[in-house]
């Protein structure tokens, strides 16, 4: 399977350097089997609309309303692709939400950081019998209106739109960031230690068990359906 990772940003600091490029740990969650292109989207790269059976939107320290070059070429991107499979996780998450129909705001409650609980409410083919899972969040951004076609497939109390299928086109997204294992959340939120609220809770969250093993098996299978 032909993936385009469209890479929307990269980690703070020296921290690519010791736990790899968003696109690299992907492609470890992902596991093998997938021919993977990664564009710079900040650099103005973007694939083909339907060159790649599928694609991926990446996180990203911006937010969809940030007056950036590379933005508007992105959203329309993601309009166009309507027929390839379409992965969205927290930036992409928001920028999926934003181009088609929803709207994003930097929430009022703040930075979510450290391990989030979410329920499952609604289950999708691909999905298992799991009714709550766990993974690393990561933002202050928020969807607040729910795009037209789609479900809700996990929310929270903090982020009620944390997981959504589109009913119109072969599209999913997560607000959270199955991606990240433990040890480079934590080091993430060192790097954000003055700012998000409570960061030794939210560190010490993430020595409990996550879910993120499962939910990359969750987007392997929408991938290869």
């Amino acid at each position: 399977m032909k993936l385009a990772i469209l890479e929307t940003g990269r980690a703070p600091g020296r921290l690519a350097e010791e736990f790899g490029s968003y696109p690299a740990m992907f492609e470890a969650m992902l596991g093998p089997g997938f021919e993977i292109e990664v564009f710079d989207v900040q650099a103005g790269e973007l694939p083909d609309p339907g060159k790649h059976d599928a694609c991926l939107v990446t996180g990203s320290p911006a937010g969809v309303y940030d007056p950036l070059p590379w933005i508007p070429g992105l959203l329309e991107f993601i309009r166009a692709a309507k027929d390839s499979r379409m992965v969205g996780i927290c930036f992409g998450h928001q920028a999926m939400a934003e181009a088609l129909g929803g709207r994003v705001e930097k929430s009022d409650k703040g930075w979510g950081a450290g391990l989030h609980r979410y329920d499952i409410v609604h289950r999708e083919p691909w999905m298992d019998s799991a009714t709550t899972i766990a993974a690393p969040a990561s933002h202050q951004d928020q969807v607040i209106i729910q795009p037209s076609d789609t479900e809700i497939i996990a929310r929270s109390d903090f982020t009620p739109f944390a997981g959504l299928a589109w009913t119109d086109r072969p599209a999913i997204s997560f607000q959270f960031h199955p991606e990240f294992s433990p040890a480079f959340a934590k080091a993430l939120i060192e790097k954000r230690y003055d700012v998000v609220p409570d960061p030794d809770a939210a560190i010490a969250s993430l020595d409990a068990p996550n879910d993120n093993a499962r939910v990359g098996g969750w987007i392997r299978r929408f991938l290869e359906a």
